[in-house]
């Protein structure tokens, strides 16, 4: 064991003594639930809006996801960012720079959620334009993305926080703001759309109202619930941290920054070459908001499960207790895995029976659905090993190496294999663009975390 653990007063937390698998039960599965009621805003959205408005609604939320996603993508940047850069300095034994850490990146999270609902506002038909929106679905989308507007400052700072939250080791009280605010608007969803007869607007209110719940109970947990050192001192943003926090937080944000661009390259695409095949514009539009909710479902899984270990890594590479990252990435890995071959299986046997649930369509509907569905993600079964591997960069330090491994699947290969493949393949190449560039990101996350791996075993061995 290293010496920085021996005359570190980190023996006295749980990460560096408890069990591996069940620190990864303790903080993952809490994570995953967070992350799937945090899916939940669009899924439960597209179900009964699917029911209640159609087709073309369900269009409306794939142009609006590119919003959602950037939101994330900024929570994701900050929230990932600090909570990694107060595991490392908790782990090191410095608390009072890891509290400061902290305050810096909630103070970010509500200022940016502040401009970026603005801009949204600001400039909402030019961004629809450019998310590839359709005469016929322009007015559902300019509805639900000018509602759900005013929720976004509260998405980024439940998204954000809650990170720092389970890095508090509070994964409990995470998981409950994003389920409160998930389950109201479960509830107001069909309220809104079928009671009040409101449409796309009844849907978008709902999510506002949910978030704004999670929000404010992320709020209450920082005023009276905390553990950490926080004072109204800490909460200014200071360059310094803000320069760590980009370091650790940006692999994950460029991830989802990837996934906006390639959703907005995607909607082109399928609007120019659909309009060319027999399925038209905007059922390929639809299909495609449907099924990339429903890959949200296992995604969130994924990385939830990333960062529930996240604390784990960090904590124990920060104190030098190499030997615990790994076993605990090993047994991500599995998880990852194993969840992955679940939702191959689904997909490839069910797709037409899961397309059904967000509403009904025609014939041509459905098949384009199946087909998307089974070409697309064929791959599925490997698919979380890049996010999981991408997030035990970032907890480690790599903040290069993760930013790179999360760049691969949707930059590196997806995006080119997108504009290449319809070219000579039509519509159809966008289906087969999918699993290649699943199969390629997969491999090189494996190659770069088995790497690491060695190089830490190494280390492990010159300390003992």
């Amino acid at each position: 064991m290293s010496e920085r653990i021996k005359d570190s007063a980190a023996l006295k937390n749980p990460l560096a003594t408890e069990r591996t698998g069940k620190l990864i039960a303790k903080f993952a599965i809490p994570a995953i639930i967070s992350m799937l009621v945090s899916s939940l805003y669009n899924i439960v959205d597209q179900i009964f809006i699917g029911q209640g408005v159609g087709m073309l609604g369900n269009a409306a939320t794939n142009i609006a996801f590119p919003v959602s996603i950037i939101c994330t993508a900024t929570a994701l940047l900050l929230g990932i960012g600090s909570s990694s850069n107060y595991n490392l300095e908790s782990g090191a034994g410095n608390q009072r720079k890891a509290s400061e850490i902290v305050g810096t990146g909630l103070a970010l999270l509500v200022i940016c959620g502040v401009v970026i609902a603005g801009v949204v506002l600001a400039f909402l038909d030019p961004l629809l334009e450019l998310f590839g929106v359709t005469p016929e679905v322009l007015p559902f989308a300019q509805d639900y993305t000018g509602i759900t507007a005013f929720g976004i400052p509260f998405l980024i700072l439940t998204t954000g926080g809650n990170h720092l939250i389970r890095a508090d080791r509070s994964p409990t009280y995470s998981m409950a703001c994003m389920l409160t605010g998930a389950i109201l608007n479960t509830i107001l969803d069909p309220l809104f759309i079928f009671g009040f007869h409101l449409g796309i607007k009844g849907a978008a209110w709902a999510t506002v109202i949910g978030q704004v719940v999670s929000g404010f109970l992320v709020i209450l947990y920082f005023t009276r619930f905390r553990k950490m050192e926080l004072s109204w001192a800490t909460l200014k943003p200071k360059g310094i941290y803000m320069k760590a926090i980009a370091s650790l937080g940006m692999a994950a944000c460029i991830n989802q920054i990837a996934m906006a661009v390639v959703q907005i390259t995607m909607n082109n695409t399928l609007r120019h070459y659909g309009a060319a095949s027999v399925y038209g514009t905007d059922i390929p539009l639809a299909c495609v908001g449907v099924i990339s909710k429903v890959n949200m479902v296992f995604m969130s899984i994924c990385i939830g499960i990333s960062q529930g270990c996240q604390p784990i890594w960090g904590f124990n590479y920060g104190a030098g207790s190499y030997g615990r990252v790994r076993e605990t990435y090993l047994k991500a890995f599995r998880i990852s895995l194993a969840v992955g071959i679940v939702f191959f299986c689904c997909f490839q046997l069910f797709p037409r029976q899961i397309v059904g649930i967000f509403g009904t369509g025609s014939e041509e509907y459905f098949h384009f659905a199946e087909r998307y569905f089974r070409i697309f993600m064929l791959m599925t079964f490997i698919n979380g090993i890049q996010p999981m591997s991408s997030g035990f960069f970032t907890s480690i330090g790599k903040a290069k190496l993760g930013i790179v491994v999360s760049l691969t699947r949707q930059v590196i290969f997806l995006l080119p294999l997108i504009l290449i493949f319809p070219v000579f393949l039509g519509i159809d190449g966008v289906m087969y663009a999918g699993p290649i560039a699943d199969g390629a990101a997969a491999l090189a996350a494996l190659v770069c975390a088995v790497r690491e791996l060695k190089k830490m075993r190494q280390m492990e061995m010159d300390i003992q």
